[in-house]
């Protein structure tokens, strides 16, 4: 089972370091997979958003067909989103993965190469009405969504979330509580400030 996680300069860290984290959870004590990648258009560093340095494990060129690829976002993708090296790379890629996921703006990234149209999707707070504008996507304010082989999450740590709900759904429910309890990510009920009922919070906080 390959695993291929994208990144390009300023990708937003926890966007793939977090879905990264669980997936090796999975795999260091449930059965995961057994190859996981960092992929780059490059095969050289790459800074990201926050100045974390990352060295890839493979370029474009040298990636083995992945049966998964999850995209991250960040600011990145508002330049990324005009790369056709790294567009032809998801499409060419997605072909013939089982599943491909997103994170935060990487679902921008995969409507530019064609895999939203259509289909229900999500994405960081900020940048959902850019998402509406688009034309062809149902959005949903959830913290992530699924339209058949296609998931997308919304803002940086949802991906983590993401993460656990593809892993219980394709190696079942006690699977994602090893990856969960492995990594303890229980989450704090606690919401600091009033953000997450201001106009600009997406709807499934305030549930």
């Amino acid at each position: 089972m390959n695993w291929g996680v994208l990144i390009f300069p300023n990708v937003e860290e926890l966007d793939f370091a977090g879905p990264w984290e669980i997936l090796g959870m999975w795999s260091k004590f449930s059965g995961g997979p057994d190859k996981r990648l960092i992929v780059a258009e490059a095969y050289e560093p790459v800074t990201c958003a926050k100045g974390l340095i990352v060295v890839p494990h493979v370029s474009f060129a040298q990636c083995p067909p992945l049966d998964y690829l999850l995209v991250p976002g960040g600011e990145g993708t508002r330049r990324e989103v005009y790369n056709p090296a790294l567009i032809d790379f998801i499409a060419g890629q997605a072909k013939s993965c089982r599943a491909v996921l997103s994170v935060c703006t990487g679902s921008f990234l995969l409507h530019r190469a064609g895999l939203l149209n259509g289909r229900k999707a999500t994405t960081h707070w900020g940048s959902l009405e850019r998402l509406r504008k688009l034309g062809d996507v149902h959005v949903e304010e959830e913290r992530f969504t699924r339209d058949g082989n296609v998931w997308t999450a919304a803002g940086v740590s949802a991906g983590i979330d993401m993460m656990l709900a593809f892993i219980a759904e394709t190696a079942g429910e006690r699977a994602a509580g090893i990856a969960q309890f492995a990594a303890e990510y229980y989450p704090s009920s606690r919401a600091y400030g009033d953000f997450h009922t201001g106009p600009d919070a997406p709807a499934y906080l305030k549930k």
